[in-house]
C-alpha cells in the first residue's frame, strides 16, 4: 500500500471542469513530478464538492485547506508554499474556511455552506476518485451487496427498504420498498432501471452523483436486482452528461473485472449485469413508461397506466425504475439499518434530500439536508441569500412542473406533503431562487414554454392546452393582455391537470397557478396597467430621464439608434416614447444614473 504525506483533491465535476479544473490537475501533476513529490503527495480528481459558486475547488489534506476560485497560476504557489514549505496560502482560502481572526482551518462540516448539511447520497462525492473502484471499496463499497447476498433473504431486503421510509427521489415520492415489493411478487423475466435522464432546467443532482460516486448506483441496482429477482439492469442517462457517461462506463467495466457484476457474484448463484442507454434530451423521457419505450428503441411517449411497470414494464416484463438519488441511499440503508435512515427527516418524508440550488443566490451548488429543513435555512444559512443586497422574492421548487413560493413561505419545512400543500412539489430537487428583479409572469412563461417544447404531443390536453396557455402569457407579457385572461389561464390549468396523460402535462400548469396565487398583482399590472413592475417585459418598459440628474452631456442621444432622445448641451434631455425601441442603450451609456426603466 502506498503511503502519502499529503493528498490534493481537485474537483472534477462538470461545474469546475467548465471553469478549468482539468488544467489545474495537469499543472499539479507536472509540478509534483518535477519536484519529485509525486511519490509522497497523492493527486486525486474527484466528483463535485457541492459549492459550485467557489469553483474551481482544490482541497489539500491533512490540513483540510479549502482553496477556491483557483487559477492555473495559483498552482505553482500552492505547491511551493504549502507542499514544499508547509505554509498554507491563506489568500487563496475560501472565505469562512478558517476560524474568525485566526488562520486555523475549520473542518469541512463547520464551514457555513456545509454546516447544516447531512451528506448521505453525496457522502463520497468530492471525497474519492470516482474512476478508481479500490477507493470506493475502501469506503465500504460493495459491502452492502455482500451483506444482502450472504446474510439476507429477498424479503428481508425489501422489508428493510420499506421500514426505512425511503420514497422515490425522482419527483413522485412513491415508497421505494412498496415498488420493489410489487415487482418481487411478479414472475418471469424482470428488469431494474435507473432514471438518470435529469431534464429539469437548473437541476444537476443526479449528474453529480454519477460523476462523483458511480459505483454507489451500480451496487444499489444489483441489490434491487437481487430483491426482485432480476439479472439485468439498464441506466438511462442523458447524452448531454459526457463526464457522467464516461465514469459510468469505467465503473461498469471495473465492477465486471472485479466480479461484482456478471455471473455468480460473491460466489453465489446470483447474477446481474448493467448496460447504459443514452437519452437524446427529451424531457418527457423522465416519465417512467416513456423512458422504457425509449430503451426499447421506440419514440419516448408515455402510456396509460395500469398496468404499472412492476407488472408490465420494459419489454413487457415486470420492471422497477428508480432515479439516481434514490439508489444512492440504498447501500447506506442496508449497512446502517432502516431505523438509522428513518431517524432523519419528518414523519412522512424520511431521510435527506439533495437540491440543486441556483438562480439569484450567493452560494449556488449542491445541497443535501434532512427532510424538514426550512426554505429559509437553505436559502439564507446555506445559500447565503441573494447577491448584491437584492431582496428575495420567490423560490421555485420541483423544476418546470413545480411552483413558485413567496417570501411569506420561507419558514415552510421541506418535505413532500408541505410542498404540495404550498402549491409546489419536491420534484427531483431543483431549487431556483428569484429576487426583486424577476418578473413572475415572465418566469411562468419561461417554464411553460419549456414544457410546451418538451411535450411529446401524444395527448390533446398537454399538446394543445399548454400551448393555449403559453399564447395567453405571451400576450400578457407583450402588453396585449385582456380582461378575462387570468380566468382563462385558471380554467385551462384545471382542465389540463385533470386530463393530461402523464405527469408532464398534469403538472405543467403549476408555475402559472402558483404565480397567480402568490403574485396575482403582477398579472393585473401587466393586463390593466400595461406595466411590468419588475421592469423585465420588454414591450411594457418605459425609459425616463430624471431632469434633476441629467447633466446634458448628450452621450445618451449620441448612442440612441433611432434618434428618440433630444436636448441641448448642458440641459436636461427627454425621450420620445413613441420613437423609443426600448433597447436600453441610453441607460447603459449614462454615467450619472439619470435614466431609469419603469
Amino acid at each position: 500500500m502506498d503511503l502519502f504525506r499529503s493528498t490534493i483533491l481537485v474537483c472534477g465535476g462538470t461545474g469546475c471542469t467548465s471553469s478549468g479544473s482539468p488544467k489545474l490537475y495537469e499543472r499539479f501533476a507536472q509540478l509534483l513530478a518535477e519536484k519529485g513529490l509525486d511519490k509522497e503527495v497523492k493527486l486525486v480528481k474527484t466528483g463535485c464538492f457541492g459549492l459550485c459558486a467557489a469553483g474551481p475547488v482544490v482541497i489539500v489534506y491533512p490540513e483540510g485547506a479549502f482553496y477556491s476560485g483557483i487559477k492555473v497560476e495559483d498552482v505553482d504557489e500552492i505547491v511551493e508554499e504549502h507542499l514544499v514549505k508547509g505554509r498554507i496560502v491563506t489568500k487563496l482560502l475560501y472565505k469562512g474556511s478558517t476560524h474568525e481572526g485566526t488562520t486555523e482551518i475549520k473542518p469541512l462540516d463547520e464551514i457555513g455552506f456545509y454546516e447544516k448539511q447531512k451528506r448521505v447520497a453525496l457522502r463520497n462525492c468530492g471525497v474519492i476518485d470516482p474512476e478508481n473502484i479500490d477507493e470506493y471499496i475502501a469506503f465500504d463499497g460493495y459491502k452492502a451487496l455482500a451483506k444482502v447476498l450472504t446474510e439476507m433473504t429477498r424479503e428481508e431486503v425489501v422489508d428493510c427498504i420499506s421500514k426505512s421510509g425511503l420514497r422515490g427521489r425522482g419527483g413522485a415520492g412513491f415508497p421505494t420498498g412498496t415498488k420493489w415489493k410489487f415487482a418481487m411478487g411478479s414472475t418471469g423475466k424482470k428488469y431494474v432501471c435507473c432514471n438518470a435522464d435529469e431534464g429539469d432546467p437548473g437541476a444537476f443532482m443526479d449528474r453529480s452523483v454519477l460523476e462523483g460516486d458511480p459505483h454507489a448506483v451500480l451496487e444499489a441496482m444489483a441489490i434491487a436486482g437481487y430483491a426482485i429477482g432480476s439479472d439485468q439492469g439498464y441506466i438511462y442517462v442523458r447524452a448531454e452528461y459526457p463526464i457522467a457517461v464516461k465514469r459510468l462506463e469505467i465503473a461498469i467495466s471495473q465492477a465486471r473485472e472485479y466480479g461484482l457484476l456478471g455471473k455468480n457474484i460473491f460466489g453465489t448463484d446470483f447474477s446481474f449485469d448493467i448496460d447504459i442507454r443514452l437519452g437524446a434530451g427529451a424531457f418527457v423521457c423522465g416519465e417512467e413508461t416513456a423512458l422504457m419505450h425509449s430503451i426499447e428503441g421506440g419514440r419516448g411517449e408515455p402510456r396509460v397506466r395500469p398496468p404499472f411497470p412492476a407488472v408490465k414494464g420494459l419489454f413487457g416484463k415486470p420492471t422497477i425504475l428508480n432515479n439516481v438519488e434514490t439508489y444512492a441511499n440504498i447501500c447506506q440503508i442496508i449497512l446502517k439499518g432502516a431505523d438509522w435512515f428513518a431517524s432523519m427527516g419528518t414523519e412522512r418524508s424520511k431521510g435527506t434530500k439533495v437540491f440543486a440550488l441556483g438562480g439569484k443566490i450567493v452560494n449556488s451548488g449542491l445541497v443535501e439536508v434532512p427532510m424538514g429543513t426550512t426554505l429559509r435555512e437553505i436559502i439564507y444559512d446555506i445559500g447565503g441569500g441573494c447577491p448584491n443586497g437584492k431582496k428575495f422574492k420567490a423560490v421555485q421548487t420541483g423544476g418546470p412542473s413545480g411552483g413558485c413560493l413567496p417570501a411569506s413561505m420561507l419558514d415552510t419545512p421541506i418535505d413532500y406533503d408541505n410542498l404540495i400543500a404550498a402549491g409546489s412539489m419536491m420534484g427531483s430537487g431543483g431549487m431556483i431562487v428569484m429576487d426583486e428583479d424577476n418578473c413572475m409572469v415572465d418566469i411562468a412563461r419561461f417554464f411553460l414554454d419549456f414544457t410546451v417544447s418538451e411535450s411529446c404531443g401524444k395527448c390533446t390536453p398537454c399538446r394543445i392546452g399548454t400551448r393555449r396557455m403559453l399564447e395567453i402569457l405571451n400576450r400578457i407579457c407583450e402588453g396585449n393582455g385582456e380582461d378575462g385572461d387570468i380566468e382563462r389561464l385558471e380554467n385551462l390549468a384545471a382542465n389540463i391537470s385533470k386530463s393530461a396523460l402523464c405527469a408532464l402535462g398534469q403538472t405543467a400548469p403549476n408555475p402559472v397557478l402558483s404565480t397567480l396565487k402568490h403574485f396575482r398583482h403582477e398579472y393585473e399590472a401587466h393586463i390593466y396597467e400595461k406595466r411590468c413592475p419588475a421592469g423585465v417585459c420588454h414591450k411594457l418598459l418605459n425609459f425616463e430621464i430624471d431632469p434633476a440628474k441629467c447633466k446634458g452631456c448628450t452621450l445618451c442621444a449620441r448612442n440612441c439608434p433611432v434618434g428618440a432622445i433630444s436636448g441641448k448641451v448642458r440641459e436636461a434631455h427627454v425621450i420620445d416614447a413613441k420613437k423609443c425601441i426600448k433597447c436600453g442603450a441610453c441607460m447603459e451609456k449614462c454615467k450619472f444614473g439619470a435614466i431609469s426603466k419603469k
